[in-house]
């Protein structure tokens, strides 16, 4: 009886779909991820209902649904203006640069990194690497200030001390970007660090001894062996980067941002802040914010789709 009663308890189960079976034996790690997905839904895709306002002129009094329609009045407004193509030209400029040279800086050290034979000294350079992640954009613009400032800053003192005029680095269009981009390199690096790091522990140490057999050095060893075998995770990270090509973080770009230097610093961030938030104008910053989302995704999908032409799975 034992038998056939195990047998009449399997054959229902066979009978499931896959995804169902799946489910059920994965069924305690879906339920630690219920939280993560109850976060997302309230707080980013509920949230998405007032993409409305874009497409209406919004009135506080009458509320999303009781605001007239307009259509796409706002869209013709936001193209007709000369200041969104300058706002547009600095953020994808600033974006471009962002994926030069502060994308593969994380790759860089660590494979630097993975080369340091002493564990423990390893283990420190990560953690100093890793600290400047958690310190505050707003801290940081306070340092530079300081650090940059005309009058008695650190840089400024060096340059006049070799007989040199001081130089308003933050009120100087032609150094903003440089620093934007130096900046990113030390607060983000540490963070993407971890991540390739991680990928370069999970590879094979019999690959290292069997190219080391063969007669590879290191370099050797870096380029056929470290690196194949890191491009799965390059590439879902250079995806989720693309995804990201219409962003370049509102804290950063407002606080080393000023009327000086607003021809090259203005981006779609700060400048749906102040039209929006400032100017009141809720129905055309929703415009803004609406178009570069558009945008992102397209280069998302258009990243992803070459990533499975060339023969990576890309992140999905």
């Amino acid at each position: 009886m034992t038998k056939k009663t195990a047998a009449a308890n399997a054959a229902p189960a066979k009978s499931l779909p896959k995804w169902l079976l799946y489910l059920s034996r994965k069924k305690y790690l879906y339920i630690m991820l219920i939280p993560c997905i109850v976060y997302f839904i309230i707080f980013n895709y509920v949230p998405m209902y007032g993409v409305l306002i874009a497409f209406k002129d919004f009135n506080f009094k009458l509320g999303i649904l009781g605001s007239p329609w307009i259509g796409f009045e706002n869209f013709e407004y936001m193209f007709g203006l000369s200041d969104f193509y300058e706002v547009l030209r600095n953020s994808i400029v600033l974006s471009v640069l962002r994926m030069i040279f502060t994308f593969p800086f994380p790759i860089i050290l660590a494979l630097l990194m993975n080369d340091i034979a002493i564990p423990k000294y390893q283990k420190t350079v990560q953690t100093i690497i890793y600290l400047p992640h958690f310190v505050s954009w707003v801290v940081i613009g306070g340092i530079l200030v300081n650090f940059l400032s005309p009058t008695n800053g650190a840089v400024n003192n060096i340059i006049k001390s070799m007989g040199g005029e001081p130089i308003f680095f933050l009120g100087e269009p032609q150094y903003f970007r440089t620093l934007t981009i130096l900046t990113s390199i030390w607060k983000d690096s540490g963070w993407g660090t971890i991540i390739y790091l991680a990928a370069i522990t999970s590879i094979p140490a019999e690959l290292y001894e069997a190219s080391t057999m063969d007669g590879a050095n290191k370099l050797q060893n870096l380029w056929y062996v470290t690196l194949p075998s890191i491009k799965s995770t390059v590439v879902i990270m250079f995806i989720l980067q693309m995804g990201r090509i219409m962003s370049n973080g509102f804290e950063q770009v407002f606080i080393l941002q000023n009327t000086r230097n607003l021809s090259v610093s203005d981006v779609f961030e700060t400048y749906t802040y102040r039209v929006g938030m400032v100017g009141g104008r809720y129905s055309f910053a929703t415009t803004v914010g609406l178009f570069t989302s558009v945008v992102s995704i397209i280069f998302l999908l258009a990243s992803n789709k070459l990533a499975n032409a060339l023969g990576e799975e890309g992140i999905w």
